[in-house]
């Protein structure tokens, strides 16, 4: 983790901003609960664990400027509730997301789609730099508890 920190800190020094104990703080939880999708309240309950004193808006803050610098990215699952997840550096859309519509469990799945960007732009001649994909559906354990076999 520490590694990771000194590369945002690198990254957060080259646009002139500094790893404020506020910020560093909120990445910690951010890299603690890396698969956790967190939302900013969540993000900001974990980070009062660390920092008794920070605000919200702190928080809020924090969670924008990282978001503009391409850290991490605002992803919104259609439930009203902002979430939060690392970018990846070599591939901005790494993966995918299935989201049960029971339960609200999120799984991520490996990218499906480069073979597609690639005949798009090619065929269009667009340059796509980035794609969000969500699957909406029914998690195993939801099917289990209502009786159905899954895939049906």
């Amino acid at each position: 983790m520490q590694e990771r920190l000194d590369q945002i800190k690198k990254q957060l020094h080259a646009e002139n901003f500094k790893l404020t104990p506020q910020r560093e703080a909120t990445l910690r939880v951010l890299l603690e609960n890396e698969e956790a999708h967190l939302s900013a309240e969540e993000i900001f309950m974990l980070v009062k664990q660390k920092a008794p004193d920070i605000g919200l808006a702190t928080v809020y803050r924090t969670l924008d400027l990282l978001c503009e610098l391409k850290i991490i990215e605002k992803l919104n699952f259609g439930d009203g509730v902002a979430r939060y997840e690392f970018r990846s550096e070599d591939h901005p859309h790494h993966h995918h997301h299935l989201i049960c519509l029971k339960c609200g469990s999120l799984f991520e799945i490996e990218d499906l789609l480069d073979d597609l960007e690639e005949r798009v732009e090619r065929d269009h001649k667009f340059k796509i730099v980035d794609h969000r994909v969500s699957f909406l559906g029914y998690c195993s354990s939801c099917l289990a508890k209502e009786g159905h076999k899954e895939g049906n």
